[in-house]
């Protein structure tokens, strides 16, 4: 998988954009990359995957470059174990629409909320 040709954060808008040398261009909004961290916490230690809630407002503080493949972002809510790879932020910018209408279900089943935290 090719290296984003740039990688943008706009901290106003809580975007994070990533674009590829195929002209591929994704706007992912930092809630979305929080939720959908690639992190054994988020991911559940091999069962089903972790629901995070309250993070409507997430920031993030730094993007730091993993070797040649990946980045590791940190979160302003001290979340920063996730390594974002190269095709996994490709995946998740082609599944945005599926993942976030899938999270979005899972939140109004479990009576959660982007707002709060949930336990």
């Amino acid at each position: 998988m090719d290296a984003p040709t740039d990688i943008t954060l706009h901290q106003k808008s809580k975007i994070l954009e990533v674009e590829y040398p195929d002209g591929a261009t994704y706007k992912l909004p930092l809630e979305y990359l929080r939720v959908y961290s690639p992190s054994a916490e988020v991911r559940g230690h091999g069962g089903p995957m972790e629901l995070v809630t309250g993070k409507r407002d997430v920031g993030v503080t730094q993007i730091e470059p993993v070797g040649n493949y990946a980045i590791q972002l940190h979160f302003d809510d001290g979340h920063n174990t996730g390594i974002f790879s190269w095709e996994g932020l490709r995946e998740l910018g082609d599944d945005y629409e599926k993942n976030w209408a899938e999270y979005l279900g899972r939140l109004e089943k479990a009576g959660a909320s982007r707002d709060q935290l949930w336990h």
